[in-house]
């Protein structure tokens, strides 16, 4: 079964940094496109940040640009996205997704195959 679980969200006042883990089981991040999304309070699914094993290509939304990173851990079947210098439009639920084409980090499309259940992330201003 392919399994996806976030980590590493909670409370933090703007300015601060927060690390999201992503841990996968059933299948190997090698060899797939992965990513993070979020959803704030009465606003659309939006993507944040992806790469895709194949190419390598690596995409980040604009508001994140320079504060958020993207980095796995191919040994650990791990995931994470390192969150700094955290404002409160940032507060949100985070999902971590997976697609099996290793290309398919594109910030047009967001519709993968695998979502974890999503972890909170709130910043206090």
């Amino acid at each position: 079964e392919v399994q996806l679980v976030e980590s590493g969200g909670g409370l933090v006042q703007a300015g601060g940094s927060l690390r999201l883990s992503c841990a996968a089981s059933g299948f190997r991040f090698d060899g797939y496109a992965i990513g993070w999304a979020r959803r704030a309070p009465g606003k659309v699914r939006e993507g944040v940040s992806c790469i895709s094993s194949g190419d390598g290509t690596t995409w980040y939304v604009d508001s994140v640009k320079g504060r958020f990173t993207i980095s796995s851990d191919t040994a650990k079947n791990t995931m994470y996205l390192q969150m700094n210098d955290l404002k409160p439009e940032d507060t949100a639920v985070y999902y971590c997704v997976a697609h099996p084409n290793p290309d398919y980090c594109a910030g047009y499309r967001w519709e993968y195959d695998y979502w974890g259940q999503g972890t909170q992330v709130t910043v206090s201003s």
